[in-house]
């Protein structure tokens, strides 16, 4: 793959100072509320071996192989993606449907380079699910497994539309760059340590996988000691970053593994917390107040997805997870989020990523309204 920051353009960042200092605000509210007495510490804790074993684990081992395939075959996809003609658009949706934001971050960069048309950056950005896909992966994989290969299928037929009928000129600038992540250089301690790790991680992750009791099969303090130094070493890492979601792609897969598991490990931390603290401190029953409103939730989640980024969205699997929202609000959220890759399209063509997000809503208010009506009760 070329490596080249000015060809393979991500995200721009500028987060040294204010940012990384809230981030390191951040670090320390957690580590309080991981460190505080009774109830409160208990279950934070409780939440965070549950983050670290369920989610950042696999994320890791999945972000390495990724990774590190693309260094190994030193494979150049923009170029391919020129190349392929009328297979441009399925390839695009392909690297859309990949969990996490790469693949549709890399069809936005080849299309601001003219290797791609937009039909392809219409599929990617419907097809992608971003860093939400993770999780369902590892907590639902029944429902991933619906999830993802729908949001492909119909990332392949919207772009296909787009190229057919949009009149709208989308042409875009190659003056244009949008400055990729900082190189970070050589591989760092904190990146050795955190694949560390991650091994006997992934161990319980798999373990807990196939349904068996992990702390009946392993010490729960070895448990604990293990799931909560990966957990906080991640913290350490996102809150000490100079870069925002997406690394460079001259950076060693260790570090890219590490940054960016530990960028999506942060909102999955989050998320858990927000949940069981509205149900245990405020008494606040989430499932009750969503089913009020029904028949909106399949347009919350299309709504949702139209924020960049990649928290909101893993906030909507969650909430999926524990049986709050209905696969409909899901499958929408889906459909219509563009994870991060949505920041690059904004940076580089502005109406472009306009009006890919509007074309990418209509099959998304479609297919969630469809599961809605149709079949209410599937995989709820």
């Amino acid at each position: 793959m070329n490596t080249n920051p000015k060809i393979q353009t991500f995200i721009a960042t500028d987060m040294l100072g204010p940012f990384r200092s809230r981030r390191l605000f951040v670090l320390c509210v957690v580590l309080a509320l991981a460190l505080a007495p009774g109830y409160l510490g208990t279950l934070t804790r409780e939440l965070m071996v549950d983050a670290y074993v369920q989610v950042s684990s696999f994320v890791a081992a999945t972000l390495l192989l990724f990774y590190g395939a693309e260094r190994l075959f030193n494979f150049d996809i923009g170029s391919a993606l020129k190349k392929a003609r009328g297979l441009q658009v399925p390839l695009a949706a392909l690297l859309g449907a990949t969990p996490g934001c790469g693949g549709a971050v890399i069809v936005v960069a080849a299309y601001s380079s003219g290797n791609v048309g937009f039909g392809a950056v219409v599929a990617t950005l419907t097809a992608t699910m971003g860093d939400a896909a993770f999780l369902l992966i590892a907590i639902r994989p029944e429902a991933a497994l619906v999830v993802l290969p729908l949001s492909f299928t119909v990332g392949i037929v919207a772009g296909w539309i787009v190229d057919r009928f949009n009149k709208i000129d989308l042409t875009p600038d190659p003056s244009k760059h949008c400055e990729i992540a900082p190189v970070i250089g050589k591989v760092r301690w904190q990146d050795y340590g955190y694949a560390l790790i991650a091994a006997p991680g992934l161990i319980i992750g798999i373990t807990q996988l196939s349904g068996a009791n992990i702390f009946a099969i392993y010490n729960p303090s070895l448990i604990f000691i293990i799931a909560l130094t990966g957990t906080f070493l991640g913290i350490f890492i996102w809150a000490t970053s100079p870069l925002k979601a997406m690394t460079n792609l001259a950076d060693h897969p260790l570090t890219r593994m590490a940054e960016e598991t530990s960028f999506i490990s942060i909102w999955v931390i989050g998320a858990y917390l927000a949940y069981d603290y509205a149900d245990a401190f405020a008494g606040l029953d989430l499932e009750a107040a969503f089913r009020s409103v029904g028949p909106l939730l399949p347009l919350l989640g299309v709504l949702v997805g139209f924020i960049p980024g990649c928290g909101p969205q893993v906030l909507i699997a969650t909430l999926y997870i524990n049986g709050v929202v209905p696969f409909a609000a899901l499958i929408g959220n889906a459909i219509s989020n563009d994870g991060d890759a949505l920041f690059p399209a904004i940076a580089l063509n502005p109406k472009a990523a306009i009006v890919a997000t509007a074309y990418s809503a209509i099959p998304a208010l479609v297919v969630g309204y469809g599961f809605y009506l149709l079949a209410p009760e599937f995989m709820n």
